[in-house]
């Protein structure tokens, strides 16, 4: 065996130097644009089953986002590629992940986000709170997300702002790269560390609060300021610099104000945060005024403004608080009656969740130097809300999602801090990389024969609302209807799957008879319209929430009942129309 000589492996080496950055050039569109040919090629919509887009993508939708994952581990570890391929290749990866359901779907994704139109539309008809808001009361008395959108689509002329709701995950993520590199940049100016924790947020934020709502807009807000505060921190603490300037802390105050009057959670988990950040001693010429301001301006709107849901709940806070432990795992329970692909991704979603929290663990015990930099204190910092509420049992994964900008920071400094070995160090990040990724498509995907709709679900449902005279009772047999809630303020509106208990038991065992026990609560001469559709159809068989065959059913006990018309049908949909007596629907 020959050895190769000196000036041949430093030709080979040079030639391999200026290979690295080319190539990381070069991905970036390559990779951008195999994922605009793949959407030509996905399966049609109607093929998705238990795991959702997932089975309709193509393999070259794969590829792209493998090809986008190594050209950006070679432009993070290549200093000759500028920081502004770094942004390109992450704004990428929110386009790949979250601007695909808005390019294939014809429809707004996701029926909340239709529920959060509905209510700006109402707000907009009444200048203001909604009377007659029932179950939707609650976004009277936290309307600053609902109000704000209103004044842009007033101000811009709009109809609606269902364009803007289509690619609000989209915008979201991208608006929330500014305030995570400044986070970042505040605790350390490693590019590697900085851009490598950016990306793995994106990778690793499955939970999917993103979507047009309150809770995407105050969670922005939420690291924008959490981000502010970190800015300070890191001046040093001799430094006239380490206080605030009134300009900014203005800015904190506003944006507080913000949050305490569109959601209800985040307020709390701000307070939270910093109340945390204020236990080291040092730290708190920079914490206290931003959580004093938080402290009142939350207990001053939830005082005023939100009084009426606070005093009407007070009870059920209390026994969340007496029960801690059924709290933690509320979120984590109902997987008997899913559908066998949605318990594999409830497991998958554990487990990636928990991987998060056990390799940011690890950091903390392998990279000491993260203890001093704040951020371990804010990813335990929301983790006392886990004991204090269930949130309707959604608790565990805001948690999950308000210490996930933590989180992904001690994730990058375990993973891309320079050692022994560099190559096969590289090659284990991008091994661990990929495997979060992996987890987070299945996660955020998984439920997409559910959460999208078709043109004609839409055309059904807006036949409802719009001919349903007022005072009317609006049936379905969950609220999985885009549309559902329009006009919420004129219509009753009845979702058989979040009747009572004994309720729903009549429904399974006898859907006509718990359909009209429904309706019949509203009182006698009132029509109603029950619409059935495919969405609702997915959603049963998906989560459980009724047995899968329930809808056919219904409608089976529906078309053989003298007094039920069919109104209107199309192939993904069905209304009729009803009115019941004294004794029953007939």
């Amino acid at each position: 065996m020959t050895v190769a000589s000196a000036p041949a492996v430093a030709t080979r080496s040079a030639a391999r130097d200026r290979w690295y950055p080319l190539a990381a050039r070069t991905a970036l569109p390559l990779a951008l644009l195999l994922w605009l040919l793949s959407l030509r090629l996905v399966a049609p919509l109607d093929r998705m089953g238990d795991l959702g887009l997932l089975q309709v993508l193509p393999p070259l939708y794969w590829v792209a986002v493998l090809l986008l994952t190594v050209g950006f581990g070679l432009a993070l570890y290549d200093r000759r590629v500028a920081p502004g391929w770094l942004a390109g290749y992450v704004l990428g990866l929110v386009a790949v992940i979250h601007a695909t359901p808005a390019l294939l779907y014809p429809t707004l994704r996701y029926a909340w986000a239709w529920k959060h139109l509905a209510v700006i539309d109402a707000m907009l008809r009444h200048d203001g709170s909604v009377p007659h808001a029932g179950v939707l009361d609650i976004y009277n008395q936290w309307p600053g997300f609902f109000m704000l959108n209103g004044l842009l689509q007033r101000a811009a002329g709009l109809h609606s702002l269902l364009g803007l709701a289509s690619w609000t995950p989209a915008l979201v993520n991208a608006l929330l790269l500014g305030p995570l590199l400044l986070l970042y940049r505040s605790v350390t100016r490693d590019r590697k560390l900085v851009w490598g924790a950016a990306w793995i947020f994106y990778a690793c934020s499955w939970v999917g609060q993103d979507y047009f709502s309150p809770q995407a807009f105050a969670f922005l807000l939420y690291v924008v300021v959490l981000a502010l505060v970190f800015r300070q921190l890191s001046v040093r603490p001799e430094s006239p610099e380490r206080g605030w300037a009134p300009t900014r802390l203005l800015l904190v105050l506003v944006l507080e104000a913000t949050i305490a009057s569109s959601h209800q959670l985040t307020p709390l988990m701000l307070v939270s945060v910093l109340l945390v950040l204020s236990l080291p001693r040092r730290n708190r010429r920079v914490t206290l005024p931003p959580l004093a301001g938080a402290v009142v301006l939350m207990l001053l709107w939830d005082l005023t403004a939100a009084r009426p849901y606070i005093t009407a709940n007070l009870s059920s806070f209390g026994t969340a608080l007496l029960t801690p432990d059924g709290n933690a795992v509320s979120g984590l329970a109902g997987l008997g009656a899913a559908a066998p692909g949605q318990v594999l991704l409830a497991w998958i979603d554990r487990g990636l969740s928990a991987t998060v929290f056990l390799l940011a663990l690890l950091c903390l015990v392998r990279r000491p130097w993260v203890r001093r930099t704040g951020l371990p204190l804010a990813m335990f910092a929301p983790l006392p809300l886990l004991a204090a509420n269930s949130y309707g049992g959604e608790m565990i994964f805001r948690v999950y999602l308000f210490a996930l900008p933590a989180t992904a920071f001690l994730i990058a400094a375990l993973a891309l801090q320079p050692g022994p070995r560099p190559r096969l160090r590289a090659l284990g990040a991008l091994g661990l990389v990929l495997t979060l990724l992996c987890g987070l498509f299945f996660g955020y995907y998984g439920k997409e024969k559910m959460n999208h709709f078709t043109t004609a679900e839409v055309d059904a449902a807006r036949y409802v609302t719009d001919s349903a005279p007022p005072g009317s009772v609006i049936v379905a047999l969950t609220a999985n209807v885009p549309g559902f809630y329009q006009h919420y303020d004129q219509h009753v509106l009845v979702q058989l799957s979040q009747e009572a208990p004994q309720d729903t038991a009549l429904l399974v065992r006898d859907p006509l008879a718990g359909l009209r026990l429904a309706v019949d609560q509203t009182g006698p001469g009132v029509p109603a319209y029950l619409i059935l559709s495919r969405g609702q159809q997915a959603e049963c068989y998906l989560t459980g929430v009724l047995p899968a065959d329930t809808m056919a059913r219904l409608q089976t006990e529906v078309q053989a009942t003298p007094g039920f018309a069919e109104v209107y049908r199309n192939p993904d949909a069905v209304v009729y129309r009803f009115v019941p007596s004294a004794d029953g629907a007939r």
